[in-house]
């Protein structure tokens, strides 16, 4: 299952090049070099690095985060196979769950297999093309549900760590495919660090760099087949005088065995005198071991002093020790009793957070009627708003228009009283006229 899973090639990694250095012909001689043009000294080392050390965005950390457990993930899910065979020897440390979720992904796996072997079978014929179609059809179905059990099973393993240590120290007997597979991812995380750590800028100079040293690569390759012609040249040369000196090796040789029968009389003479040298030598040293071993007896009563002296401070130093152990042993039982304590307190945190979690669940759901409900109240509070406002317009309006005609009928009814007292006066002012006019006549 994990060679399947993802498939990729390795990264090759760029090194920087070591600078040729002038050959030497014979005897030391240097050769000679044609003149180039070389580029500048960059230190080849520090260019090649990433510019910073540490990421720097979270989208970069999201994308190791990612490919780091991509690759926990993927060392358990390869060591599956491991765990399925030695279900016995793990099922006290699995459970029943984790137990139960392996022996079905085995059953998916072993369905899965066998459908596809029975669909890559070699049966091409047109009478088996319909049972062929309905095989790839539930191979597929079975593939789906591996896939599923795999994630459920991380899931599992995920919710129990010490299943997942127990797992992962069996990492030995992970197959070639897998291990190989894994090596990879972590090459391609180191290699895509790298890459995160590094900017645009930096590999564009980084590129160019690269690009100066290939080409400064040919020329100094163009050189090197020169340096090797001169070098052909320079061995023909060395060989020629190597035959020389052999032939003055062969002179000397013969001088030097005249020379060793010369010198038998000399070494005979500086034998005897060796001797001599030797013995008064001996007689010196001889008193030089006396003082010594005088000097031996002093030192060894000072390390008999030294060592006394040292066991009483080892002793005072142990009952030390001994006491502070005795400390920290003792800070070590409280500290385990209050994490009790806190360990208790957690979970009754817990407990009192998951009811609460329900019980807000609750309210959601509570609080989504009720919105609906309050989106329909102030939709007929807005529309009876609307009435109401269309009815106190137009009961503006017929209050202005009843005052206008109020307006009219008083002025109409003002008017038709001025008119009634306009129409008396002129009755008396004649009636007061034909009086006098009488008193006259008499």
């Amino acid at each position: 299952m994990a060679s399947d899973v993802l498939s990729m090639t390795q990264p090759t990694m760029l090194s920087s090049p070591q600078p040729l250095q002038s050959p030497r012909g014979n005897f030391g001689r240097p050769l000679k070099l044609n003149p180039m043009k070389m580029p500048p000294h960059i230190d080849s080392i520090k260019m090649l690095e990433p510019g910073r050390k540490k990421l720097t965005s979270i989208e970069t950390h999201r994308v190791v985060a990612v490919l780091d457990e991509t690759i926990k993930r993927l060392e358990l899910v390869s060591l599956f196979h491991h765990a399925i065979e030695n279900l016995d020897r793990y099922s006290v440390v699995f459970g029943s769950e984790l137990t139960g979720a392996l022996r079905e992904h085995k059953r998916l796996q072993d369905n899965m297999q066998r459908h596809l072997w029975r669909l890559n079978s070699g049966e091409d014929e047109s009478s088996f093309q319909r049972e062929r179609t309905n095989l790839a059809e539930r191979a597929d179905i079975f593939r789906q549900g591996v896939q599923s059990s795999v994630r459920n099973t991380l899931r599992l393993f995920l919710t129990n760590p010490t299943a997942c240590q127990a797992l992962r120290s069996e990492g030995h007997v992970r197959d070639q495919a897998s291990q190989a597979l894994i090596h990879f991812l972590t090459e391609l995380r180191a290699f895509l660090f790298e890459m995160l750590l590094t900017s645009p800028l930096e590999q564009n100079e980084r590129m160019r760099y690269l690009q100066e040293i290939t080409l400064c690569d040919h020329k100094n390759r163009g050189v090197l087949m020169a340096l090797e012609e001169e070098l052909n040249a320079a061995i023909l040369d060395r060989d020629t005088e190597i035959a020389k000196k052999n032939e003055i090796i062969r002179q000397l040789k013969i001088n030097l065995h005249q020379l060793e029968k010369f010198s038998e009389n000399q070494v005979k003479r500086a034998m005897q005198e060796a001797e001599k040298q030797q013995k008064s030598d001996c007689r010196a040293s001889e008193g030089k071991m006396a003082k010594l071993q005088q000097d031996l007896q002093q030192l060894r009563s000072q390390l008999s002093g030294t060592i006394a002296e040292n066991r009483e401070i080892e002793l005072s130093l142990r009952k030390k020790k001994y006491k502070v152990e005795t400390e920290i042993e003792n800070w070590i039982q409280k500290y385990d009793s209050d994490m009790g304590e806190k360990q208790a307190e957690l979970e009754e945190l817990d407990g009192m957070y998951e009811e609460e979690k329900t019980q807000l669940a609750e309210l959601k759901e509570k609080l989504a009627v009720l919105e609906v409900e309050y989106v329909q109240i102030m939709e007929e509070r807005r529309e009876a708003q609307l009435r109401k406002e269309a009815a106190e317009k137009e009961l503006a309006s017929m209050n202005r228009a009843a005052t206008i005609i109020q307006a009219h009928w008083k002025g109409y009814q003002v008017r038709q009283s001025l008119k009634g007292k306009k129409k008396k006066k002129k009755k008396g002012k004649g009636a007061g006229g034909k009086g006098k006019a009488k008193k006259g006549k008499k």
